[in-house]
């Protein structure tokens, strides 16, 4: 019989290579999908949890602590909850269908509006503030002095606020954009999924009626920018 021929030994390191590289790539793509399945997950859950909270809410329409500083112009305070809306965006990342942001939107308001004065040549600037804060307002010049009218604008105390849950899939984040929640201003926490459960839901509301702000506490800023 005629001898064997020998299998080339380079082909053979070459299959044994890329077989470990395409188990370790199998391996990455799980640990991935997995990753964003349970950032989904944490994402619907909260979904549910903040749609039923705002219905009760809504029901309720509880008097809200905070008074939202305008400085130098005005407060706005003794507002209650009057309502809003549970939103979500859906997608899909790496084949998998998941959501893309759950947004909690709503509204405090106190019926009496707020009667603001400015200086002559100063309406300009109270104008770029009250749209920069997102109030609703009316303007008319009063009064003709040696340096012209008064600016008078009437101010509704009604302030529009939102949370938004953003999901970075890729590092396994979930990011909690807040808007005029407790403030007149902008703030976003990073979270790892597991610590945005209930509880830390329960302080996300508590700290919309001004009741607690625990919940500022429970992560770290959110970066800004690449890294």
């Amino acid at each position: 019989m005629p001898a064997s021929v020998p299998r080339p030994a380079l082909i053979e390191s070459l299959r044994v290579r890329a077989e470990a590289l395409r188990r370790d790539e199998l391996a990455r793509r799980c640990s991935t999908i997995e990753l964003i399945r349970d950032v989904d997950r944490r994402l619907r859950t909260a979904l549910r949890w903040l749609d039923e909270a705002l219905a009760l809410l809504e029901v309720i329409r509880p008097a809200v602590a905070h008074r939202f500083l305008l400085a130098g112009l005005m407060t706005l305070s003794e507002l209650h909850f009057v309502g809003g809306a549970v939103s979500c965006r859906r997608g899909r990342v790496a084949g998998e269908d998941v959501l893309e942001q759950v947004e909690l939107g709503y509204r405090l308001a106190n019926e009496a509006p707020i009667r603001l004065v400015v200086p002559p040549g100063e309406a300009r600037v109270a104008a770029e503030r009250l749209r920069a804060s997102q109030l609703d307002y009316s303007y008319q010049p009063e009064g003709g002095g040696r340096n012209g009218p008064c600016g008078v604008f009437t101010v509704a105390q009604a302030v529009t606020a939102s949370v938004r849950l953003i999901p970075d899939f890729d590092r396994g984040r979930v990011v909690a954009a807040l808007a005029n929640v407790d403030r007149l201003e902008s703030v976003s926490l990073e979270f790892v999924p597991d610590a945005l459960g209930e509880a830390a839901l329960e302080d996300l509301v508590r700290l919309i009626l001004g009741d607690s702000n625990a919940f500022l506490k429970r992560a770290p800023l959110a970066r800004v920018g690449p890294g």
